[in-house]
């Protein structure tokens, strides 16, 4: 069982910078692929960022050139580095984990993201 825990949700101006980080438990962080998913209200949820056990990353259209996700194995962390922020960033922004074999997957509780316009 992994437990991820989310934190640097907060409300900011459009066209501001906020970076969130999602800390893991155990001692296989390092094997874990791993990525972060946001939902809005009404809206399904959609991968934002995704980046691999070797440090491959991959970005959905809508956040390419903004976002950054970036993994410390040392620390057991991911972050996600959001720059110029627009008022249709926002939602609820989650970090999942998912073993080296695809089988299991794990998510944390979310952190909100609020960009005014």
């Amino acid at each position: 069982q992994v437990q991820l825990v989310e934190s640097g949700g907060n409300l900011v101006q459009a066209g501001g910078s906020l970076r969130l980080s999602c800390a893991a438990s155990g001692d296989r962080f390092s094997t874990y692929a791993m990525g972060w998913s946001r939902q809005a209200p009404g809206k399904q949820r959609e991968l934002v960022a995704s980046i691999t056990s070797g440090g491959i990353t991959t970005y959905a259209d809508s956040v390419k050139g903004r976002f950054i996700i970036s993994r410390d194995n040392d620390k057991n962390k991911v972050y996600l580095q959001m720059n110029s922020l627009k008022p249709e960033d926002t939602a609820v922004y989650y970090c999942k984990a998912r073993t080296p074999t695809g089988m299991s997957a794990y998510w944390g509780q979310g952190t909100q993201v609020t960009v005014s316009s």
